[in-house]
């Protein structure tokens, strides 16, 4: 056994979520309102290891000028949380931006270590029919685990948590964080609660939630970000305005609720097709 692996079973982050306000449309002021919350995240007496953005920052849901205004490739979102997370040494999950990459527009999560470099990148997988994602946006083609300091995660955006299957199969890859930016409105706080408390719970991993907050065209959106544990207890849990939720998650938590219901041994994957 690597002489590595007692110090990864006891890691502790500190997490900061950034609820944010979007302003439609209009990347440039976004970024620098997120990076003033963001420096006032690290001013914090417990400082975050770990900063999480909601989902389509850059732009919010301007769907019917996205293809204008999306980040080409990426390029200008990347290059400051990059240098961001090499400048302070903080962890950044990067919510999600629209970006346009050969002619078609994603909803694209962008993951930065302590270094700076990126260490994943995930589309959104499905896409949302009531706010008419798919007449403007490619569906990413893959599920993504990654790694920050030894620990294994997995992303989700936002009507992904909808889908129990793509939350099981990050656990199954070795997830014990999932982390999930979103845009979810009003009238659906009481889904938004319950499915985040559900995926934590059957998948015995910890689930950190990043929600917006503010109006943008006839859509509300409530906040409520969330930090929840593996027996889904809520570590955190936002307001409806702007503000930054911390919490501290232990990842020794998941290794002990997994040994004592083992749930993934007692699984009967050749009856559930």
């Amino acid at each position: 056994m690597s002489t590595e692996q007692p110090d990864l079973i006891q890691k502790k982050w500190n997490i900061a979520l950034i609820q944010s306000d979007i302003v439609l449309g209009e990347p440039k002021v976004n970024a620098f309102r997120l990076k003033q919350l963001m420096e006032q995240a690290l001013q914090a007496e417990s400082r975050p290891d770990v900063i999480v953005l909601p989902e389509m920052w850059n732009t919010g849901y301007a769907l019917t000028v996205i293809d204008d205004i999306a980040d080409l490739q990426g390029m200008e979102s990347k290059a400051w949380l990059s240098d961001f997370a090499r400048e302070h040494s903080v962890q950044i999950v990067g919510g999600s931006v629209a970006q346009k990459t050969d002619g078609q527009v994603r909803n694209t999560m962008y993951v930065f270590d302590r270094q700076g470099e990126l260490v994943s990148e995930y589309s959104k997988i499905h896409l949302f029919r009531l706010m008419e994602e798919e007449k403007h946006l490619a569906a990413g083609e893959q599920r993504v685990t990654f790694e920050l300091e030894g620990v294994t995660a997995g992303s989700s955006i936002c009507y992904d948590i909808r889908f129990p299957e793509l939350a099981r199969s990050l656990a199954l890859s070795g997830a014990k964080v999932m982390f999930v930016p979103a845009e979810w409105p009003h009238p659906r706080l009481h889904h938004w609660r319950t499915l985040l408390s559900a995926r934590a719970i059957e998948n015995q991993m910890y689930v950190i939630a990043c929600n917006r907050v503010g109006v943008s065209g006839k859509d509300s959106f409530f906040g409520h970000s969330m930090i929840i544990d593996p027996w889904g207890d809520i570590i955190a849990e936002g307001g409806e305005a702007e503000e930054i939720v911390t919490g501290e998650i232990n990842l020794s938590i998941v290794d002990e609720v997994r040994k004592r219901i083992p749930i993934f041994e007692d699984r009967r994957p050749d009856l559930y097709i």
